[in-house]
């Protein structure tokens, strides 16, 4: 072998590095990346267009009525699910990774499963069991004796605290997930270093294990929190004025685009705030492994009540998070009467499905795209804007379609007047209600999900047999065709796969861009909850639960590999 080949084996550059000559094709990816962060970009600009110039300014008229009591209840509600969330997803990651205790091995996954439960279906049905009516109450007042509410106390599940709890049940899993992982990730040596230093095993956990899991942790409270501040249904359904519900009244009650606007630029505040206090709080800090030891952590035994009180602090969320919804919406669908297995139900299922898979398509592809544009020597402009792109998954669904509706229905009535002038015909709505917009929204938001897979797909494919095929004389596109595609369609599937799960159970967005008389099965769930008719609902509930259980069964087979020399039972 040539000294030369020697040279080339040893060395491989980095993928900015590969040597390109002019008119190899990588400007056109470039430009093609820079044109679809543009377009991803555009409902934000929209947005803040439409709140600093409105038609009709109503900002003083918010500021001083009801954008305080949007802004304070939206405020308690973030402090309460990021509280719960840190709690019950810390907590349960460090007994699962730490220690050792009947049903360990069942919670390392069975603790994502609220994961795949909608905020607003929970709501929905613990409204039913334990509201005045419900059966709860009804027992507890033939057991007692009591005729009225006045006789006993019992907690309104329609408040403020109802919609913490209901959020906090479904939204610690983020936590959850990276806690874990990290813990698993950690180097043992660390922890002996604190043994041998005189720290007993629990403050070597609190003092070492916690601080160093602080970053995952940080991120998985401020992905809850954007998710509780894109909830719709939940805090609609129990009268929690919060500004994603402020956004709905000022403009479908009260048909002001422009005040829209202006809350969901208060939201947006919000969502870079969020994003801000996240990096600022490790914004000096650097976490490293200072060991290739990756001998497993042996954990702590417990025993007796620390056992038993373990496996409980680890069944509870499980059981009111998944089991309890899950068993009683399957109660519902197939034994009530009223249950709907109607032909609507077939054709909002299939609206559902076919969204769901336009987006997944349009997401993966427009991904691969940003991504492999990425490794053609792309300079600073182009990964700025890709990141760009990616900042969709932290905009509220109601803040988006806001987003999305304002520069569509510009351009529909733009093409209307000049037809009207020029041929005297009318086109009407050619992008705002209809699929169209419903599938963009949905792609802009979940892109940063099918990007991330993406990738880590494109990171795993090595610089040296990308140059070997631009060698043979492969153009970018044929290399990315006949090399990458093959090699990433396991990335490729999982991307699409949690962007399929995330826009069945997106409802914001879809309520606000859905066209006439077109309802998905999120819609079709809130319509019918809303009116007291969870029973004859539960089928396309239950189709919305079942749909997100795959994503959380490799999300949870993915958390369980992620330290390298993992033993094979698990431990």
């Amino acid at each position: 072998m040539t000294a030369e080949a020697d040279a080339y084996r040893g060395a491989a550059p980095a993928p900015e590095q590969f040597a390109a000559v002019p008119g190899d094709g990588r400007r056109r990816w470039h430009v093609a990346a820079l044109t679809t962060a543009g377009l991803v970009a555009l409902p934000v600009l929209a947005i803040v267009w439409k709140a600093l110039f409105p038609t009709e300014n109503i900002w003083p008229h918010l500021a001083s009525t009801v954008l305080p009591g949007y802004v304070v209840t939206t405020l308690l509600l973030m402090l309460g699910v990021g509280v719960g969330v840190f709690v019950i997803g810390t907590g349960t990651a460090w007994l699962v990774a730490m220690c050792r205790f009947p049903g360990r091995r069942l919670f390392e996954w069975a603790l994502l499963l609220p994961l795949a439960m909608p905020g607003y279906l929970i709501a929905y049905v613990y409204t039913d069991l334990l509201e005045f009516a419900g059966p709860l109450q009804s027992t507890l007042r033939a057991v007692f004796g009591w005729t009225t509410r006045r006789d006993y106390w019992f907690p309104e599940i329609r408040s403020l605290g109802g919609a913490i709890a209901m959020l906090t049940l479904v939204l610690y899993p983020y936590v959850y997930a990276l806690a874990r992982a990290t813990f698993l990730e950690q180097s043992i040596c660390v922890l002996e270093v604190s043994r041998t230093l005189g720290r007993s095993t629990w403050r070597s956990l609190i003092d070492v294990a916690l601080p160093l899991a602080r970053p995952a942790i940080a991120v998985g409270v401020t992905l809850a929190l954007m998710e509780c501040l894109n909830d719709f249904g939940t805090v609609d359904f129990f009268a929690v004025r919060t500004l994603t519900a402020g956004v709905f009244d000022v403009w479908l009650r009260m048909g002001n685009a422009g005040g829209a606007a202006q809350i969901a630029l208060v939201m947006l505040a919000f969502v870079v705030l969020l994003i801000w206090a996240e990096r600022r709080s490790r914004a000096r800090q650097r976490f490293h492994h200072t060991s290739s030891k990756l001998r497993p952590i042996e954990g702590i035994r417990l025993h007796g009540r620390k056992a038993w009180a373990a496996t409980l602090a680890c069944a509870l969320p499980v059981a009111l998070g998944f089991v309890v919804p899950a068993a009683t919406l399957a109660d519902y669908a197939f034994t009530s009467t009223a249950a709907e297995w109607s032909p609507d139900f077939v054709r909002h299922a299939l609206n559902s499905l076919g969204l769901s898979a336009a987006a997944a398509l349009a997401a993966v592809g427009l991904a691969t795209l940003l991504a492999y544009a990425a490794r053609q020597r792309a300079g600073g402009l182009v990964h700025g804007a890709i990141r760009l792109a990616s900042v969709g998954y932290a905009i509220p669904g109601a803040v988006l379609a806001i987003g999305v509706l304002i520069p569509f229905a510009a351009f529909d009535n733009a093409v209307d007047a000049f037809l009207r002038q020029t041929l005297g015909v009318s086109t009407g709505l050619l992008l705002s209600g209809t699929v169209a917009a419903l599938v963009f929204a949905y792609t802009v938001r979940f892109l940063a999900v099918s990007l991330g897979a993406v990738e880590a797909g494109l990171g795993r494919v090595t610089p040296s047999m990308e140059m070997a095929a631009r060698t043979l004389g492969h153009s970018p596109g044929a290399t990315l065709r006949r090399l990458h595609l093959p090699m990433i369609r396991g990335s490729l599937l999982t991307g699409g796969l949690l962007v399929f799960v995330d826009t069945m159970k997106e409802l914001p967005a879809t309520l606000v861009l859905r066209p006439f008389n077109f309802d998905t099965l999120a819609t079709f769930v809130y319509q019918y909850a809303s009116d007291e008719r969870l029973e004859a609902c539960a089928p396309a509930a239950l189709a919305i639960v079942a749909a997100g259980i795959l994503p959380v069964l490799l999300l949870a087979r993915s958390v369980g590999a992620a330290r390298p020399g993992r033993k094979r039972d698990g431990t």
